[in-house]
């Protein structure tokens, strides 16, 4: 928004697998895609199955690279400086994606391992994460012995370790079953705030979307912006829903639009 500092800049971004004019051997994943985020900012990414949301995800991890336009991350290109990157960026996927042969507090460790830290500063951070997210007495458990929330709280942990500028979530809640899956977002919503941290957080669920982001962004097939809104932090009844219903009009292909609920 204006008058704050952008941390991610995507200007005119389009991602093509395969070659262009190939017909069925190309095909566009993300088309002509612009929007920012300023720092400090929760963005909820809302999309069908589908619709690009994981690319524009890869993208912004530096993970890929774009066929077209500009990717900027705190001035930086991810594909191009990906090194930059180290330690500047956290991950929480759908899948916890921890490694079984650590424990949890290794596992927590691992970022900060491929980071050079010194191994008793590492433990340190590492457990005091695990503490944060109510797993201090589960430190030296292996991931088998971890129920799924467990296991996710886990790969917060993780990401948080680091102490990154931006966290990067892929569904992350969405393999737990409800009451699990609110419980984390009350956690990881508190965490983000209190470090002050930019979160760009992927959903494929309205009521998700609405809790998690102050800033939403409705995605069309291929991934391109159909409706989008900056949320105030306290809101009427009435005014979520008659953002739930521009979202639910945004998502069943009414014409794009933008907006601000003030």
């Amino acid at each position: 928004m204006s008058g704050q500092t952008q941390e991610v800049v995507f200007q005119n971004v389009s991602k093509v697998f395969g070659k262009p004019g190939e017909g069925e051997n190309s095909f566009t994943a993300v088309d002509d895609l612009s929007f920012t985020v300023s720092k400090g900012e929760m963005v909820a990414v809302l999309g069908k199955t589908g619709c690009g949301k994981s690319t524009m995800f890869g993208l912004l991890s530096g993970l890929l690279a774009p066929s077209a336009g500009t990717i900027l991350v705190d001035g930086h290109n991810p594909f191009a400086e990906f090194e930059w990157f180290r330690g500047k960026i956290g991950i929480v996927f759908q899948n916890d994606r921890l490694l079984p042969w650590r424990t949890a507090v290794e596992n927590v460790e691992y970022g900060l391992e491929l980071l050079h830290v010194d191994s008793s500063k590492r433990r340190r951070a590492a457990l005091d994460w695990l503490d944060r997210l109510g797993l201090a007495a589960h430190a030296n458990d292996y991931p088998h012995a971890l129920s799924g929330g467990m296991r996710q709280r886990v790969s917060i942990a993780r990401a948080f370790a680091v102490n990154p500028d931006v966290l990067l979530c892929d569904e992350p809640f969405s393999a737990l079953d409800e009451v699990t899956a609110e419980r984390l977002r009350q956690e990881y919503l508190s965490l983000v705030r209190e470090n002050g941290k930019t979160s760009i957080f992927i959903t494929h669920s309205i009521s998700e979307a609405l809790q998690i982001g102050r800033h939403i962004m409705v995605f069309h097939r291929p991934a391109r912006i159909a409706y989008e809104c900056f949320l105030r932090a306290e809101m009427s009844d009435a005014e979520r829903e008659a953002t739930r219903e521009k979202i639910i009009a945004a998502l069943s292909h009414s014409p794009a639009a933008t907006g601000t609920v003030q």
